[in-house]
């Protein structure tokens, strides 16, 4: 081993940024904070006053506790698909539907940067599938050379089958049931009717 292993005299700063890559890449990290960043706008701008020289404009409206909750719920979503991303596809459409609602709700979604932000997130949280590992797909992809291949075994009817002789096998095709005549013969009702 040399005495410059890798890993060893890293900066904890690339180490540090190494694993937010790991972390990022194992979730929607994108769709998140696109529906994060959504939901600030739409919860923000009823609230917000702008002062124009000594004229202060109040954008509050009848609507702003919508506005507040639907924000507040986007980026309650955008947390989610970060920290449980198995409900991924649930927290896209929850967030596509509040997107589409914060439109008459809150100040035309937040003046169309929250219903942007927030559709986007949506849109790419339900798309979002989560990779395979490289060595798995690799091996996968390889075919496996004839020589190497595994032998076809075959049973007999009535011999039973040696331990672990069906490991990995798929389902057995089942027998089909017997086709009843009795439906045709009746013009395809049933006699309660």
């Amino acid at each position: 081993m040399s005495p410059e292993s890798q890993g060893q005299n890293e900066h904890y700063l690339t180490i540090s940024r190494r694993g937010f890559r790991t972390w990022r890449g194992d979730r929607p990290f994108w769709a998140g904070l696109f529906t994060m960043l959504g939901g600030l706008p739409i919860m923000y701008f009823p609230y917000a006053n702008m002062h124009l020289g000594n004229v202060t404009l109040a954008m509050s409206t009848t609507a702003g506790a919508g506005s507040l909750i639907i924000g507040v719920l986007l980026v309650t979503l955008g947390l989610t698909m970060w920290f449980h991303s198995i409900v991924r596809v649930f927290a896209g459409v929850a967030a596509i539907l509040l997107a589409l609602i914060s439109i008459p709700v809150a100040n035309i979604g937040g003046f169309l940067i929250g219903f942007i932000f927030a559709l986007l997130g949506g849109a790419l949280s339900v798309s979002w599938a989560p990779g395979e590992p490289q060595a798995e797909a690799a091996a996968e992809a390889e075919p496996v050379p004839a020589e190497e291949a595994p032998e076809t075994v075959s049973f007999a009817k009535d011999e039973p089958f040696p331990e672990g002789a069906l490991h990995g096998a798929g389902i057995p095709e089942q027998p089909q049931a017997p086709y009843d005549t009795t439906v045709e013969a009746e013009g395809g009702r049933h006699r309660a009717g």
